[in-house]
């Protein structure tokens, strides 16, 4: 395979293999127009046009077409001027088709051509299939949402507004028989030992982060570029994950009253601020009012009678003591999420989708999405959108969306009547294996143009780029070396501190990170605290409390930067887009707006030695939005330093220092 002296330029010379004492060429790219129109998903009903270079005029070939309900198709290509063509239709209901080429010469022999996506390989066996998602066309995502950028709270750790009426509120839980353990200083340090007398862990430490605590610093997250809040659960419930709901309609009181979370929706609206709560429907806490293994509350829980009107949420096994739980957690009884009796409980219309869209939060991100049945997603979108036309159903997957599996089969979620999006993983492994060297920027590139590829563009633009979150090591500490959390125990987790040296890299590391998270297209978001320098291995050692008046002056600076260019910038917004890598070292992407000539250019050298680059548009893939041309302006100025990039007849140049990011906007 060759290129052009340029390294980014994919322009490659094709597949040619030797069979026969004689060569074959064959070539097919899905992401380039001269191969595949339209790119990418493609809406119900069209037709995808397929073309490939063949260099055997004599060679008959087809392709194989095969739908996701299992049947078959093949089409016959026409063979001409040395490229072979062919219209496929789609189906007329969302799923996902598979083709690959069937090579027949004249000798009787055949041979094969295929991939994942992107260029393929001539096989003389049945090769990999590229996928063309087919979703319905009429399927949108609220722009708002698409042009924000969004902040992650955990809500014990973020900002305690009053210490006495924190211990306060405590009380009510030590009344109702629950043990916790209350932080007096709000820079101690996460408990991660078992209490007195237990042997494990349990998450029962709280620094009391509350409603009103938000509310004080809404000045300050406006500031900074946010657009929406996404809470960790704020509900009633034993620990301080709180993902074992105990009361779906009831603040939990540390955090708050529902007075004062409507209080924070209002105040956050007038400022242009959404709230995103965190919906966790697979399962409740044993500890709550529908369960109630431990008769805390007054209602009668499906623990304690078969007579209970919540018995037929859970499955019980012979006995009340076995029961189906999330991942073998007795303390988290997964419920039955199609039971009429539930699925009206949280969407009927006294249900709680309904209860807290009144208080003034219209938005949802679901916990384990893939443990939700498909039907009730569907249900959970409707009744969303019915509150309000511009609310968001994000939901936690980790893997591609697209082409998920599960017990019942492929997941629907980008069919375009489910989710409008989803936490976008795939990108925080990426980006992170990236900057730490564990592979480089062509495996980069090709896990976020396959992403973009699968993808409909709505549910694309609307992905969650994260590089923090609750589940996960904090960037920082993953980009300054972090063992992985996997083989370490909390022991170990808890006294790891990189040397000097590793943790400055991973801050500079963090600033080229976030400045991919802010160009890329998709939503930003931003884990609390990492603005500040935050680090930490995993739960719990990534929920600690945000440093007031101790952050970090370099990486506040850094994000400020860059959230404000995300806020400010039109082309970072709405800009289409390409990318791809301009050495091993080297990543670039770069966004434009045909109509107004706007443009935001992005390179990042995670080496540590200084890169000089030549770059023009043109040798990136256009992707799905197209061919539009992009033209270079003259000038534009680094949001980072403030220092200028010129372009003559179309082509920049630039030596970019060891882990470095620019951001031109121009």
């Amino acid at each position: 395979m060759k290129t052009s002296q340029h390294s980014a330029q994919t322009c490659f010379s094709g597949e040619a293999i030797r069979y026969n004492k004689r060569m074959i060429y064959f070539r097919h790219h899905s992401r380039l127009l001269t191969f595949r129109r339209p790119q990418g998903a493609a809406p119900c009903g069209s037709s995808v046009h397929i073309e490939a270079e063949c260099g055997d005029p004599n060679a008959r070939v087809q392709l194989r077409l095969y739908h996701q309900n299992g049947s078959e198709s093949f089409f016959d290509m026409q063979v001409s001027g040395g490229r072979a063509t062919a219209d496929l239709p789609m189906p007329e209901a969302p799923g996902l088709v598979w083709y690959y080429f069937i090579i027949r010469l004249q000798d009787g022999q055949t041979l094969y051509y295929g991939a994942d996506s992107g260029e393929g390989a001539l096989r003389q066996n049945e090769p990999r299939a590229y996928q063309i998602t087919v979703y319905d066309g009429a399927f949108e995502t609220p722009q708002s949402w698409r042009e924000g950028v969004v902040y992650q709270i955990f809500p014990d750790r973020f900002r305690r507004s009053s210490w006495e009426d924190f211990r306060s509120r405590a009380r009510y839980h030590v009344e109702k028989g629950r043990f916790l353990r209350v932080h007096d200083r709000w820079s101690e340090d996460v408990i991660y030992t078992p209490s007195v007398g237990q042997s494990e862990y349990e998450p029962n430490d709280f620094f009391g982060g509350d409603c009103n605590g938000i509310r004080e610093k809404l000045t300050y997250l406006k500031d900074l570029g946010v657009t929406a809040l996404y809470l960790n659960p704020v509900f009633e419930s034993a620990s301080n994950h709180r993902y074992d709901t105990a009361d779906y309609h009831k603040i939990d009181p540390i955090f708050g009253t529902e007075e004062e979370f409507s209080a924070l929706c209002s105040e956050a609206k007038e400022l242009g601020i959404r709230i995103m709560l965190d919906g966790v429907f697979s399962h409740t806490g044993a500890d709550s009012r529908y369960f109630d293994k431990f008769s805390r509350y007054e209602d009668v829980g499906a623990y304690e009678s078969e007579s209970s009107p919540y018995r037929k949420w859970y499955t019980f096994h012979g006995d009340r003591d076995h029961y189906d739980c999330w991942w073998g957690f007795p303390t988290l009884p997964n419920v039955n999420e199609l039971e009429p009796g539930y699925t009206a409980f949280i969407t009927g219309d006294d249900g709680v989708l309904n209860h807290w869209a009144r208080a003034g939060a219209h938005d949802w991100r679901l916990d384990v999405a893939d443990e939700l049945p498909d039907e009730f997603i569907r249900i959970l979108r409707k009744c969303v959108k019915q509150n309000d036309p511009e609310g968001v159903l994000l939901g936690e997957v980790w893997e591609d969306c697209s082409n998920k599996y599960g017990p019942e089969g492929r997941r629907g979620y980008v069919n375009g009547d489910e989710l409008d999006s989803a936490m976008n993983y795939p990108f925080t492994d990426a980006a992170i294996r990236f900057l730490t060297g564990h592979i480089d920027a062509y495996a980069l590139d090709e896990t976020l143009q396959t992403q973009r590829e699968h993808y409909p563009k709505p549910f694309y633009e609307a992905c969650l780029n994260l590089l923090s979150s609750h589940d996960i090591i904090r960037a920082a500490t993953a980009l300054a070396g972090a063992p992985d959390r996997n083989a370490v125990s909390r022991k170990l987790q808890a006294a790891f501190r990189p040397g000097e040296q590793e943790k400055q890299k991973g801050f500079r590391r963090l600033i080229l990170a976030t400045a991919l998270q802010m160009a890329l297209p998709g939503v930003p978001c931003v884990y609390y605290g990492d603005e500040a320098g935050m680090t930490g291995m995993a739960d719990p050692f990534n929920r600690g409390t945000y440093p007031w008046g101790t952050e970090n002056p370099e990486t506040m600076a850094a994000f400020e930067a860059l959230m404000h260019a995300r806020r400010d910038s039109t082309a970072l917004k709405r800009g289409l887009c390409r990318m791809g890598a301009l050495s091993p070292e080297v990543f670039t992407l770069i966004r434009y707006l045909p109509e107004s000539g706007q443009v935001a250019l992005l390179m990042l050298n995670r080496s540590e030695r200084e890169q000089s680059v030549s770059f023009r548009p043109e040798w990136l893939q256009q992707g799905p939005d197209g061919e539009t041309e992009v033209s270079l302006p003259g000038s534009m100025t680094d949001v980072l330093t403030g220092d200028a990039i010129h372009s003559e007849n179309g082509e920049c140049k630039t030596v970019l220092p060891p882990i470095t990011a620019r951001l031109w906007i121009g």
